[in-house]
């Protein structure tokens, strides 16, 4: 069956992920969900959580921990103190077709990245910061880079995980190799891998990052919906 745009799975993709294809990754107290610190920051609770809830979220990340609650419309208790807020869109691939695939740069080849790339990968985070990327964050999906005389310049890969769905993330080039369209090719390349196997792609990218907007936009994929992303330290 193919998702369609009102999917409410879309609205709590964390909590659809960890209760779902990233059930093996959770952690979980009571109705709180949160991945291992070194695969992602992100924490779900329930719909409508009562204190109960934010008390089995403190609990399994522990006192003074980083809560990243993604775009989860509910606020924490007033002791959690607020870490940053960040708007942004949702923007998924409308399913009408295959993804475009743009042509690749002269000695540039798209290749799968395996645990042996781990380093270059955090490297390359560490440069761009494209968001959270962790040791092993790349255990959520697929991840594919661009090499260039063996060296890694660009990657994206596959991150959340609700039913139907796949979300891409990590997008990000390495300032020297700009401009050469890698991260367009990348994003192409997931997004007909994700469509091919029956889910279909989707993203999260910050508002005010509008040169990323614009590519997504260049490459067929279309807002759903505002986000404000949130993160909190419990008490």
């Amino acid at each position: 069956m193919i998702a369609n745009d009102d999917d409410p799975v879309l609205d709590d993709p964390v909590g659809q992920s960890l209760g779902g294809r990233h059930a093996h990754l959770a952690r979980r107290l009571g109705r709180a969900a949160t991945y291992p610190t070194d695969v992602a920051t992100f924490s779900s609770v329930s719909a409508a959580p009562d204190a109960e809830d934010w008390a089995d979220l403190a609990r399994l990340l522990g006192p003074g921990a980083f809560a990243d609650l993604f775009d989860c419309p509910a606020v924490p208790p007033a002791t959690w103190e607020p870490v940053f807020s960040l708007e942004g869109r949702q923007m998924i691939w409308p399913g009408d077709g295959r993804p475009g695939r743009p042509g690749a740069p002269s000695g540039t080849d798209v290749v799968e990245l395996d645990a042996d790339s781990v380093p270059e990968m955090l490297d390359l985070a560490a440069r761009t910061k494209p968001g959270p990327f962790w040791p092993r964050t790349p255990e959520l999906g697929t991840y594919l880079g661009v090499r260039i005389d063996g060296t890694l310049v660009a990657m994206a890969g596959e991150r959340l995980r609700p039913a139907g769905w796949t979300e891409i993330s990590a997008v990000c080039t390495a300032p020297e190799a700009r401009g050469q369209g890698h991260a367009a090719r990348l994003v192409g390349a997931l997004a007909a891998r994700i469509v091919a196997r029956g889910d279909r792609p989707f993203l999260h990218v910050a508002e005010a990052n509008t040169a990323a907007i614009a590519l997504y936009e260049r490459l067929g994929f279309k807002t759903r919906r505002p986000v404000t992303f949130r993160g909190f330290r419990t008490p």
